[in-house]
């Protein structure tokens, strides 16, 4: 193990560890991270003497992973692009290699897990919360969109709330996160390190007790959610949430409203599309070529400014309304590209 790495990669007992060590940023991912997580999982893939993968983030750091390099990307985008897509190319592809990973993948999502640190963390097939965790796709804010396969898990949610989360930018914490599934198990903060030397020493066993306890409920507004972002339009979910007369309700329309247009309409529209996908890896091509234009849009690079330069919160988005987008807009975002995403050796095309 390098501890200088921005991924510290190492073994113990039967299990190997992938521990997130870029604690200034919230470990937001960067491709060399990525790169290390690949290289890691694909080396432990066919090892006996690993039984399970468990992915943390350094001790006493904010969160799990805050997200993607969105600023290198933004950077990138703004001349050849090379960087931004190779990047989208290798963290695609470590996403499909972890939703079809052979072993246990266990993700601790305690503190902070937020658009790219869902793709490394909920397409996993355990996953742990703590009272601590918050999980959201914030992307609305940036112009960017809930990739990572956000098109595929968000509307695997229970009822509409993966639409919620993909146009407000919502927040799932602490015990909701295992009411909807988006965890499968949880922990109390001070039981995570006995957690982890249980799965360690005892295997992917260790989480049948005691972490499994505690008995969740859903949200009071889950009736608001789900009759409101039925629709497969955003500006039906607007009017549906103004009608409803319900203070939360109108919070929620004033946040829509704020996001930016285009990330709004091609991620209402990614996440009908995804809710009928058969195909993990074909669906990772789809959100690819919908990267690949999104992230050379003005709106991201006004978003990025916005949120994370400036931070003025005030983006100017081009187009400002959501009627001045039509439909052929949208569709062209997931039409074919010239350079597809193309899976790496050992990653499974489905």
């Amino acid at each position: 193990m390098q501890e200088n790495k921005p991924v510290l990669v190492w073994r113990q007992g039967r299990a190997g560890r992938l521990t997130l060590n870029r604690p200034n940023v919230i470990h937001a991912l960067t491709h060399e991270m990525c790169q290390l997580m690949f290289d890691a999982l694909m080396a432990w893939k066919d090892d006996p003497d690993v039984e399970l993968v468990i992915v943390d983030h350094l001790a006493g750091s904010r969160g799990f992973c805050a997200g993607g390099d969105v600023k290198m990307i933004s950077a990138s985008a703004a001349t050849d692009g090379v960087e931004a897509l190779a990047f989208f190319q290798l963290e695609y592809n470590l996403n499909i290699l972890i939703k079809n990973y052979p072993k246990p993948y266990v993700p601790i999502m305690d503190g902070v897990t937020m658009g790219g640190g869902k793709g490394i963390a909920i397409l996993g097939s355990h996953r742990i919360a703590t009272p601590q965790s918050v999980v959201a796709m914030p992307e609305g804010s940036i112009g960017l969109f809930p990739d990572v396969g956000g098109g595929w898990f968000l509307p695997r949610l229970p009822g509409e709330l993966g639409a919620w989360m993909a146009l407000t930018g919502g927040r799932v914490s602490g015990i909701d996160t295992l009411a909807y599934g988006i965890a499968t198990h949880w922990c109390q903060p001070s039981d995570l390190a006995d957690l982890v030397e249980n799965l360690c020493s005892c295997g992917i066993k260790a989480l049948e007790v005691p972490y499994s306890r505690v008995m969740p409920t859903c949200s009071d507004y889950d009736s608001i959610v789900n009759r409101c972002f039925r629709y497969n339009s955003v500006e039906e979910i607007i009017i549906a949430l103004d009608q409803t007369k319900v203070d939360w309700a109108l919070e929620q329309s004033a946040t829509i409203r704020q996001k930016c247009p285009m990330t709004l309409k091609v991620a209402l529209r990614q996440l009908r599309l995804g809710a009928r996908a058969k195909n993990f890896a074909q669906w990772m091509a789809t959100e690819y070529r919908i990267s690949s234009r999104m992230c050379r849009r003005a709106d991201f690079r006004e978003g990025v400014r916005a949120v994370l330069i400036d931070k003025d919160q005030r983006p100017v988005w081009m187009p400002q309304r959501l009627e001045d987008i039509g439909d052929a807009d949208v569709e062209a975002m997931f039409a074919p590209i010239d350079q597809e995403l193309v899976l790496r050796e050992g990653v499974p095309a489905a």
